[in-house]
């Protein structure tokens, strides 16, 4: 290319140069001398143009292993092999442009190096997020989708990217959020329910790239279940406070209605309806209690003395305070084992006071006249257990994983009927979990239950 362009220009010096010497030629008088000095224009015009094309030739075959070499060595690069060099210790200009590109190539191989540094950290950025992200082109091919968004949306291949949105996944809801938000220039939002009727819910937010036309979309996916589970059990905490609040309210407001209405000159009925209200008072009292002790609890306001506390001593005074009750349904209070081995809890005993009392209440309100409720301990793993068992009417297993639930009851009539609060179990759980220890029910109706208590161990003295 080099040598065609040189001899292309001394084609056209030595035109000008023949031209100019033929009009030169023509302004002389003498014929003779006209011709010979056209003659000598002529020679002096060729030679020129041998040696310019001397001299070009030699300077193509100077520049064009360079050339080559600075070609060959650019394909590579584009190629995606960075670090290409070329030999730089000529001189002039060849040697100025090798050592040029060898600067460019070490320039363009530390940019690449960075670009490449920053896309594997907004690579291992986007894996690691709570959130699910899918970027997607304008045709809804997958260009990135992190491995969570794989769970969220449940995709059936490992491999995703390449692939369009609705070939691996037809939940209609969301590609209709795509196509919106690749319309609007405003981010799109939705929630989006499962359709297997589970109660996973997604929320998805869904924004257009920038360009015209959109270049695609990028979707980012919060997995919203947990916070509707809360906000479920808010409500309904909210509706069976309300409603066990008002039960005992009611039960006072119809009796003393009645007394004010003629009934407290009646000596023969007024004790029956006075007696009533001291009894939903109180129930409401515990109530109230009960809902303050366990808000205590869950906030962190709950102040615990951590100590050395023996089981053994802990158990046979909360014996001592529910026999009485056993007594009056013929019911038999025992311990399981005849000589349980010493045991030493690291908690507060008034908190492990409160546990027992609950489990054991429970125990006896759910098991019938007549039946048995046993009470034992041990020591496994570096923890203490404490266990109450009964042989009751027992709890459906699809019940227990609820139990703990505050208010929840398995069979709310009777648990009315029964009394109580319907937080007892919830305030065993949170006053457990609070000193680092966890409890676990196990139960089959007609079969009774089993309710067992793990605290930390005391160390030795």
């Amino acid at each position: 290319m080099f040598w065609r362009l040189t001899c292309r220009f001394s084609l056209a010096v030595a035109a000008v140069f023949a031209v100019a010497g033929l009009g030169v030629a023509e302004c002389v008088d003498d014929p003779d001398l006209r011709w010979r000095l056209a003659r000598w224009l002529t020679i002096a015009a060729a030679a020129g143009l041998l040696v310019v094309s001397a001299w070009s030739l030699h300077i193509s075959r100077l520049m064009t292993p360079a050339l080559k070499e600075i070609a060959q060595a650019a394909e590579r690069i584009g190629a995606g092999k960075a670090g290409e060099r070329v030999f730089a210790d000529g001189t002039g200009v060849v040697g100025a442009l090798n050592r040029s590109f060898n600067r460019m190539s070490e320039q363009l191989t530390t940019r690449i190096a960075a670009l490449e540094e920053d896309r594997q950290q907004l690579r291992a950025i986007l894996s690691g997020m709570v959130e699910g992200v899918v970027a997607l082109d304008a045709d809804q091919r997958i260009l990135f989708a992190n491995d969570r968004a794989a769970e969220l949306l449940e995709f059936p291949t490992r491999t995703p990217v390449g692939r369009r949105l609705w070939e691996v996944m037809r939940r209609r809801p969301l590609l209709d959020l795509v196509q919106l938000a690749l319309k609007r220039p405003e981010p799109c939002r939705e929630e989006l329910r499962s359709s297997d009727g589970s109660s996973r819910s997604l929320t998805v937010h869904a924004a257009r790239l920038p360009g015209a036309p959109p270049r695609g979309a990028v979707l980012v996916l919060h997995d919203t279940t947990e916070l509707r589970r809360l906000e479920r059990l808010r409500q309904e905490f909210v509706a069976n406070v309300s409603h066990e609040l008002k039960t005992p309210l009611t039960g006072i407001k119809l009796c003393t209605e009645t007394l004010l209405a003629g009934a407290v000159e009646d000596p023969e009925h007024r004790m029956r309806f006075l007696e009533q209200i001291a009894n939903q008072s109180e129930r409401l009292h515990m109530l109230i209690l009960d809902l303050l002790s366990l808000a205590r609890i869950e906030s962190g306001e709950e102040l615990f003395a951590f100590e050395a506390v023996p089981v053994q001593p802990v158990v046979a005074a909360c014996l001592e305070r529910h026999r009485p009750k056993a007594e009056a349904r013929r019911q038999t209070l025992e311990l399981a084992s005849e000589a349980p081995p010493p045991a030493v809890v690291w908690a507060d005993e008034e908190a492990v006071e409160q546990i027992l009392d609950n489990l054991l209440d429970n125990a006896l309100k759910y098991t019938p006249e007549g039946g048995r409720v046993r009470v034992g301990w041990g020591e496994e793993n570096g923890q203490v257990w404490l266990q109450v068992a009964d042989d009751g009417i027992g709890i459906p297993e699809s019940d227990l994983p609820r139990i703990f639930e505050r208010f929840y009851r398995v069979d709310k009539a009777r648990s009315r009927e029964m009394g109580g609060t319907g937080l007892g179990l919830a305030i065993v759980k949170h006053l457990t979990q609070a000193m680092k220890g966890n409890v676990h029910a196990a139960s089959r109706p007609g079969q009774g239950a089993t309710f067992t208590v793990r605290l930390p161990r005391a160390a030795p003295a």
